[in-house]
C-alpha cells in the first residue's frame, strides 16, 4: 500500500501562484510514475501533469509554460509549482502514484479567483 498527503492547495487570486506538494510512504517500488490530475465541477478528471522516476514530464496543453512538475526520489515527494493562475485552473487537484498499483491522494481544492 502507498498513502498519499498533499498539501498547498487554497485560494489565489487570478495572477498568482500556489506550490502543491504530495509525499509517498508505505510500500514504494522503481521504478514509478507520480502526476497530478484535476476535476472541476461537472467535468472529467483530467491529467494535468506527469513525471516518471526518470525525469520524464508531461503536461496538459493549458499548463504549459505555467506549470511544472518536479519530484526527489530520494523523499518521494512530488510538487507542483503553478504560476500565472487563471480562474480555469480552479478544481481539486489529486496526486497519483503508479508503481505495481495506483495509488491517489485524497485531493487538495485550489481556487483561483477573478
Amino acid at each position: 500500500q502507498v498513502q498519499l498527503v498533499e498539501s498547498g492547495g487554497g485560494l489565489v487570486q487570478a495572477g498568482g501562484s500556489l506550490r502543491l506538494s504530495c509525499a509517498a510512504s508505505g510500500r514504494i517500488f522503481s521504478p514509478n510514475h507520480m502526476g497530478w490530475y484535476r476535476q472541476a465541477p461537472g467535468k472529467q478528471r483530467e491529467l494535468v501533469a506527469a513525471i516518471a522516476s526518470g525525469g520524464n514530464t508531461n503536461y496538459a496543453d493549458s499548463v504549459k509554460g505555467r506549470f511544472t512538475i518536479s519530484r526527489d526520489n530520494a523523499k518521494n515527494t512530488v510538487s507542483l509549482q503553478m504560476n500565472s493562475l487563471k480562474p480555469e485552473d480552479t478544481a481539486v487537484y489529486y496526486c497519483r502514484f503508479t508503481g505495481l498499483g495506483t495509488y491517489w491522494g485524497q485531493g487538495t481544492q485550489v481556487t483561483v479567483s477573478s
